[in-house]
């Protein structure tokens, strides 16, 4: 058996609220909240990647200002291995689509809003990422060197 790492985007968008954008989502037959994520596609750039996965995800578009990290987690549910490239964004405008399948609903949910949930989270990324985020870890765009389009 070959070993294969998934790799991944995250997306942390923060509203003028202190609201952080969140989806609702069906993964392995429970409801969970996470950030908008997804894969990254086969020849598709890292930074693309986050933008389509949060218009898919939200239906919002979004500017990244900035990279927080790699971040690596083993799901126990079924012992993959994800590499989480992380974001952080501005909100720029809503447009009506419909969302991605298994999606529920987009949720701008305060930082406690999101801890009363904490069971319910996709992974333990998912607060990780905006603690690390509201406490200022911030790495410009370019240290991620991919192919210009």
């Amino acid at each position: 058996m070959t070993w294969t790492p998934h790799a991944t985007v995250a997306v942390i968008v923060e509203d003028e609220q202190g609201r952080f954008l969140l989806v609702e989502e069906m993964s392995h037959g429970e409801v969970v909240y996470n950030q908008p994520a997804g894969h990254v596609e086969e020849g598709e750039r890292i930074i693309d990647a986050a933008l389509r996965e949060t218009l898919e995800e939200t239906g919002w578009k979004v500017e990244p200002e900035h990279f927080l990290g790699v971040y690596t987690y083993k799901a126990p549910a079924n012992g993959v291995t994800y590499y989480r490239f992380c974001f952080s964004a501005r909100a720029l405008s809503r447009v009506t689509r419909e969302l991605d399948d298994g999606i529920i609903a987009a949720h701008w949910l305060t930082p406690d809003e999101i801890r009363e949930q904490s069971d319910r989270l996709r992974s333990p990324l998912v607060m990780q990422c905006i603690e690390d985020y509201r406490n200022g870890r911030r790495f410009p765009l370019d240290v991620i060197v991919e192919p210009q389009t």
